[in-house]
């Protein structure tokens, strides 16, 4: 039985102070159709700083910009390539989910069964302006569990189950493969987060400032008031956000619950922080706002009696918008999760922090072994080529050009 939960991907911990960035490519392969719409067979996605910049799937099979400066800054050229590149990913995708079928001795009568890659890094700006290469991801998953991973600091692949020690022996004696995914995840992926990073701060210096509001309405409980503090409208999603009574920040501990940060349909943001208030409570509170990004640092003040109204649907774009989501999908014993967009209306979420979150992505991918045969890809999550002798199914050799990337792994088959 397929079981469907939706998982809101709200915030981990990249904060202003910090200036972390990172850039994550996540894969998503299904062994068949689920027959849901917008869960499609094959999903690939890149994420800067947890929010989506480009996007393809099985259905479309276009890869596209979802952001206003890649559409500026890259070419056509860059989309037709990164479009060819995810064709052939889609395949790879296809063929070795079959192999891991095979492997874990499961047939496809049932649920689908998911395979899942996320490879990138994470790098921290130094003084200089320079991003520092913090650590690199490139995990794969299999129905939901830990496949293979890649550690960059010693240069072996870890296994975490038996099925995948196969894959291990032949990854770990490939050293040209090690290298190359070592290369990319400290060099290369930084190269490219820089520079996306970059273009993103031009888009960052147009964004307007958020709306802040602060309000209360009735409460369930008679005697009760629920004051809100909200900001919209606002790019990028680093955001601060207290409500103070008396000029002392409230927190969880005094009922405090935060929807985190949400995308809005014209990719801004919100986020409304709230509690429960006694009517008779004749205190000063206060909303404020902290926006490093447009240089905002606003404090409005509410007292009871006042009776400023909700903002009405113009300035809540996001009460409906698109948000990136998971899809638990429980197939065969095995949790796996799909990327995708889902629009909805979104359900708050408990907070014991002033920071708003990127998009935690818990994902992974799975990989094996077998014949190098990739792609040129020439986008941002690829690397240097190079040209490798390997195995045909027949036993002969034959040289092939190898591009190792982020998915370097994912160019090798898992038989």
């Amino acid at each position: 039985m397929l079981v469907i939960s939706v998982l809101v991907l709200v915030g981990t911990g990249v904060t202003v102070n910090s200036e972390k960035h990172s850039l994550h490519y996540i894969y998503t392969g299904l062994s068949k159709p689920v027959g849901l719409p917008g869960i499609h067979e094959f999903t690939a996605m890149g994420l800067l700083d947890g929010r989506m910049i480009d996007y393809y799937d099985s259905e479309n099979q276009t890869k596209v910009p979802k952001q206003e400066w890649m559409r500026e800054h890259l070419p056509a050229d860059y989309w037709v390539k990164g479009t060819q590149s995810r064709r052939i990913k889609q395949r790879w995708f296809k063929h070795n989910i079959g192999i891991l079928m095979e492997r874990m001795r499961k047939n496809d009568s049932g649920s689908p069964h998911v395979l899942q890659w996320m490879v990138g890094c994470e790098g921290e700006t130094q003084p200089n302006g320079a991003l520092r290469f913090v650590r690199g991801m490139n995990k794969y998953n299999y129905d939901g569990n830990d496949f293979l991973s890649f550690d960059d600091k010693n240069r072996v692949w870890v296994a975490p189950v038996k099925e995948a020690l196969p894959s291990k022996t032949k990854w770990d004696n490939d050293q040209v493969l090690k290298e190359y995914t070592k290369g990319y995840l400290e060099n290369e992926c930084i190269d490219w987060l820089s520079k996306s990073v970059t273009s993103e701060q031009k888009q960052l210096k147009k964004a307007p400032p958020p709306g802040v509001y602060v309000f209360a309405k009735k409460s369930r409980v008679e005697t009760n008031l629920t004051l809100t503090c909200l900001a919209t409208g606002f790019y990028s999603k680093n955001i601060i956000l207290r409500i103070r009574r008396k000029g002392r920040v409230l927190t969880e501990d005094d009922g405090l619950w935060s929807s985190g940060v949400l995308p809005n349909d014209d990719e801004t943001f919100q986020r409304r922080d709230y509690c429960e208030i006694l009517k008779s409570d004749l205190s000063e509170f206060s909303c404020e706002v902290v926006h490093e990004a447009t240089r905002v640092d606003v404090v409005k003040t509410w007292k009871n009696g006042d009776h400023p109204e909700e903002p009405g649907s113009g300035a809540l774009i996001g009460a409906q918008g698109g948000a990136l989501a998971v899809i638990a999908l429980v197939v065969g014993g095995g949790l796996g999760l799909i990327c995708l967009h889902k629009k909805g209306r979104l359900r708050g979420r408990r907070v014991a922090n002033d920071n708003q979150g990127s998009v935690a992505v818990v994902v992974t991918n799975v990989e094996a072994d077998s014949e190098k045969v990739e792609e040129d890809e020439g986008n941002e999550d690829e690397a240097e080529e190079t040209s490798l002798r390997s195995s045909t199914a027949d036993g002969s050799d034959k040289k092939t050009r190898l591009r190792i990337h982020t998915k370097s792994s994912a160019t090798e088959n898992m038989d």
